[in-house]
């Protein structure tokens, strides 16, 4: 499956860069891939460069352009059936940076 996972990763990364033209959709990357063992669901964790306006308007555009998406999946890879997509916003980063910032505000102190 992680073989799989990364598959899919790669494909929506290249296509959301390159094929996407929904204005609202910013910059984005592909974090993550968790399909379900089925093939029927795979949730496509993104981070997005922007506010939290920005990032809701971006995920907005891809819930939209998700049968396109779909069907990019379905060109590339020869799977068994082409998983339904759901988009999440993966938060890692902000949680990061708010780890960092604790840390320095507790060796400051």
């Amino acid at each position: 499956m992680r073989r799989v996972d990364e598959a899919i990763r790669q494909v929506l990364g290249d296509a959301v860069s390159g094929d996407l033209k929904d204005p609202r959709v910013g910059f984005i990357t592909v974090t993550d891939v968790r399909t379900s063992a089925d093939l029927r669901h795979a949730r496509v964790y993104v981070s997005v460069l922007g506010d939290p306006e920005q990032r809701e308007a971006s995920l907005d555009g891809l819930r939209s352009a998700h049968g396109f998406l779909q069907s990019c999946l379905a060109r590339e890879l020869r799977l068994k059936r082409t998983p339904t997509l759901e988009f999440s916003y993966d938060d890692t980063t902000d949680r990061a940076m708010r780890v960092d910032a604790l840390i320095d505000e507790i060796e400051r102190s």
